[in-house]
């Protein structure tokens, strides 16, 4: 068995596409996925699989879910190695590594957006874009920020899902 971490993208927010967890982790061991466990409502998952094969894991766990709920969800699936390292890339020094956010790109951003972005600046916000991950550190807080996950998908036109440090450190805790 291989563990994994399926993480979901805009699910439950503003009461947007509704996932119970319980019925997520329900749905998700039918679905032949093993030690199925959710974490919090925003659709990170934990579980073991013998699939080798991400990508398969992630059609599976997004048609499963478009079936059961009726609508969409981008589902991104990592290695419990993938987002170790992830994590341990952050580039910010510890004392705003813990006050960070990790938006996970789906796929490669365009070394052109890239750095067209990389060039803007607000007060109090610095991110870094990576192959993988957006890091992102605000000391005013997400709710104030300017730059959010929304801004990057838009700009870097790729899908993207941001996880907090709190729910990344769960995460790899769950998983290990």
């Amino acid at each position: 068995m291989h563990p994994y971490i399926a993480l979901l993208r805009g699910v439950n927010v503003s009461g947007q596409k509704k996932i119970p967890m319980a019925d997520l982790g329900d749905l998700l061991s039918k679905e032949k996925l093993e030690n199925v466990q959710t974490y919090i409502q925003s659709g990170n998952v934990v579980f073991q699989s013998l699939e080798k094969k991400k990508e398969i894991l992630e059609t599976k766990i997004h048609k499963a879910i478009k079936s059961y709920f009726g609508f969409d969800v981008p589902v991104l699936v990592k290695s419990p190695m993938e987002l170790q390292q992830i994590f341990n890339d952050c580039p910010f020094p510890e004392e705003q590594k813990i006050n960070s956010y990790f938006i996970m790109l789906y796929s490669v951003a365009d070394i052109g957006l890239v750095d067209k972005i990389s060039k803007l600046t607000y007060p109090n916000e610095v991110f870094k874009i990576t192959d993988n991950c957006v890091y992102f550190y605000y000391s005013i807080g997400y709710g104030k920020a300017k730059f959010s996950n929304n801004f990057f998908e838009r700009k870097l036109k790729v899908t993207a899902t941001a996880r907090n440090y709190n729910t990344m450190v769960k995460l790899l805790s769950l998983s290990s």
